[in-house]
């Protein structure tokens, strides 16, 4: 058994104001993906200024926050919602969703699109290779934070986290930073080091990310409020993230299908 780091969730307390390890880890994690895609501004069909970039990721960090709280108020607390409709604007509060966010996210990214007259595949597919970054400082901040700990193990890897009883559990966090965070960075980083179709990045991310999230959600803890929602084994998480996967599927499919469509009227005309 490994010993879990006695880590203050507080990084900064001066007088009232209170900074949190989670929330400075998503700061890095926006930070990181800004970084990263300012890297790659003038390598795009449509080079992007400073400015351009800053408001995409202003967008986005929008989607983030309201889409993250009202998908967690969706699809985890709906009761909550009904019992306090005002939560819904109370985005300050703990509870989060990823597959919020990411909708949240597809939102932003189709309003700064419709403002800057750019495609939406094109722009997609830039942010989606950033978008792992922002995922490993997010998992990492959830470790700090000692929350979203995995189910108990066995493993001499296992670690007895705060508030999660006595028994040692599975590091999942560090499961999800290392898969949805590194590994993911890496397979896109791979895939796109050629020239691909409009959309095939974007959906590639999706599979991979379903495929990575399925995956870890049988070492993670369910949701004490759900448990298992399906057959006695499949979680909220997973019953989210496996429609990605076909969805990804679909339209990397599209994306090569439409390519090489396009690829043969300009060989042989219509």
């Amino acid at each position: 058994m490994l010993p879990y780091p006695n880590i203050n969730p507080v990084a900064i307390q001066i007088g009232q104001l209170t900074i949190y390890w989670y929330g400075l880890m998503y700061l890095l994690g926006f930070a990181g993906a800004f970084w990263f895609c300012y890297q790659l501004r003038l390598k795009q069909s449509k080079p992007w200024t400073t400015d351009n970039l800053i408001d995409l990721f202003f967008y986005g960090a929008l989607g983030v926050i309201f889409g993250g709280t009202w998908g967690y108020l969706l699809f985890y607390e709906p009761q909550t919602l009904l019992e306090d409709p005002l939560r819904i604007v109370q985005f300050w509060l703990p509870g989060r969703s990823f597959h919020g966010g990411l909708i949240g996210v597809i939102a932003a990214i189709w309003f700064f699109c419709r403002t800057y007259q750019r495609h939406f595949w094109e722009v997609s597919d830039y942010v989606a290779r950033a978008v792992p970054i922002g995922l490993a400082m997010g998992r990492l901040g959830n470790f700090m934070n000692g929350e979203l700990w995995g189910r108990v193990t066995e493993q001499s890897w296992g670690m007895v986290f705060r508030n999660a009883g006595v028994l040692p559990r599975h590091p999942s966090q560090l499961y999800e930073f290392a898969l949805e965070g590194v590994v993911l960075f890496i397979i896109l980083l791979w895939y796109a080091r050629k020239n691909r179709s409009k959309g095939a990045i974007s959906g590639m991310f999706l599979i991979w990310y379903g495929i990575f999230r399925t995956l870890i959600e049988f070492f993670r803890e369910p949701d004490l409020d759900k448990g298992f929602i399906a057959f006695g084994w499949v979680t909220e998480g997973q019953l989210l993230s496996l429609p990605m996967i076909f969805i990804g599927l679909f339209i990397v499919y599209y994306a090569h299908r439409k390519h090489q469509i396009n690829h043969h009227k300009k060989l042989f005309g219509r």
